[in-house]
């Protein structure tokens, strides 16, 4: 049995998590979850300004401070830190850390081969709306291929101590120490489903230990020290989600379930990298407390293709509030909203959408909000997008003299006019499977050879 602790589900999750995690109990692989989509486009405008940045920051840091407890434990990190520049990132580490073998996984940064990929007939249609990435193409600001769980289980094998991916499936860093420690095989598709599966329970960290938890939340204990999960995994598939004792927070099926429907399309067809899950055949059991068992997974063989993570501008963006107290909050709020677009309109300023939020009344339920007769605040938000940055920020400057020439009553307007931010959109494609090769690298070696 070995012992799988997450300890991010994003870049800006809880910095203690993986900290406690390694310090509070028996764990032999931390692996953390930093990217999103929209993250790499971020990190890609950062290596832009400087080369040598465009991954998690907080990541080596992290592994200078944990480095020490880390060979102790002869614990293993397994993290897509690296966002489109981990080579760079496992240098960083090394310098915080110096006598741990750090690897990095390459191969899924594609955006200086996109033009190749289109010449050679690869349409890389978004997969929403069918449309071919030529039509973007001038917009791109980054494009990552998702890889699987294989090539971190290859950096494993190669000795590594730290294994840093770019844009990995979150799964596969959950999936990978399961093919090193039990020599799976490519083709045992139950049991990669099973370790599939596993990592999409923890990938999002305390989401299924009692973060965010719908059932009975009131009742969950000490969510300020919350356990972040462990997974103790079998050769044969079978595995135990838990938490470390003493820990707050709470495992249970029923944690567990709602982390299951996270980010869901078809249950029975699970897509991923390394195969296609049926979460249909899951079974889960209680076995003690914060102990749940999960067994009888089945899995299908992967796909040919591989999807494309692609984030491109799309125009710009700008979203401001004002607080309207009572008495009459809502109809103050409304009346601003009505002032606003209708001196937007006598500008002749146009844009894609103009949208407006009424916070404490139904933004976030709409309709199924409960009717409340008169709030005692309600904050107006409003925002514009379009492709004209002048425009956008024109609106920038609608809001603010509401305060002295608008409704009575408003507040919140320290922070001035919003800034205006570009829009980066998501195009997500598939190409074939044989166009991504990867390759590990041992950047501990790299150095040692620079250095010489």
């Amino acid at each position: 049995m070995i012992r799988i602790a997450n300890g991010q589900g994003f870049w800006g999750d809880w910095l203690e998590a993986p900290v406690r995690l390694v310090e509070q109990g028996p764990i032999d692989y931390l692996i953390l979850d930093y990217l999103a989509e929209v993250t790499m486009s971020i990190l890609q405008k950062q290596k832009e300004r400087d080369p040598k940045l465009g991954y998690a920051s907080d990541f080596p840091p992290l592994i200078g401070k944990l480095a020490r407890k880390l060979q102790q434990g002869n614990i293993k990190v397994i993290a897509n830190a690296g966002g489109v520049n981990p080579v760079d990132c496992a240098r960083k580490v090394m310098e915080y850390a110096p006598d741990l073998n750090v690897a990095v996984v390459l191969g899924d940064d594609v955006l200086t081969r996109l033009d190749d990929f289109l010449k050679a007939g690869h349409e890389m249609r978004d997969m929403d709306t069918g449309a071919p990435l030529a039509s973007i193409r001038d917009k791109v600001l980054s494009a990552n291929a998702y890889i699987g769980a294989f090539p971190l289980a290859e950096a494993l094998n190669a000795g590594a101590d730290v294994v840093i991916a770019g844009r990995s499936t979150d799964t596969a860093l959950a999936l990978a120490p399961m093919i090193h420690a039990f020599g799976w095989r490519d083709r045992d598709w139950n049991k990669l489903a099973a370790g599939t599966i596993a990592g999409h329970i923890v990938e999002c960290g305390a989401q299924c230990s009692g973060g965010n938890c719908q059932v009975d939340w009131q009742s969950i204990p000490d969510m300020a020290n919350i356990g972040y999960p462990v997974i103790e995994a079998e050769a044969d598939g079978t595995f135990v989600v838990t938490k470390h004792p003493g820990t707050g927070g709470r495992v249970h099926s029923d944690t567990i379930k709602e982390q299951l429907l996270y980010e869901l399309g078809d249950p029975k067809r699970y897509i991923t990298p390394d195969c296609v899950a049926d979460f249909t055949s899951i079974q889960l059991e209680d076995i003690g407390p914060d102990r749940v068992r999960v067994s009888g997974i089945r899995g299908s063989e992967r796909p040919a293709t591989l999807k494309l993570s692609i984030s491109y501008a799309a125009g710009w963006k700008a979203i401001g509030t004002l607080v309207y107290s009572h008495p009459q909050a809502l109809e103050k709020a409304q009346a601003a909203d009505r002032i606003v677009r209708a001196r937007l309109a006598g500008l002749g300023l146009q844009f894609d959408a103009i949208e407006t939020e009424y916070f404490g009344l139904n933004a976030c339920l709409g309709a199924a909000a409960p009717p409340i007769a008169d709030p005692a605040e309600i904050q107006l938000r409003i925002g514009v997008r379009g492709p004209d940055r002048k425009a956008v920020d024109r609106f920038t400057r609608e809001l603010i003299p509401l305060v002295l020439n608008g409704p009575p009553g408003a507040t919140g307007f320290g922070d001035g006019r919003p800034p205006v931010r570009e829009i980066v959109a998501y195009w997500p494609a598939l190409i074939a499977r044989e166009l991504i090769p990867t390759r590990v690298e041992v950047v501990s070696a790299m150095v040692g050879s620079q250095a010489d």
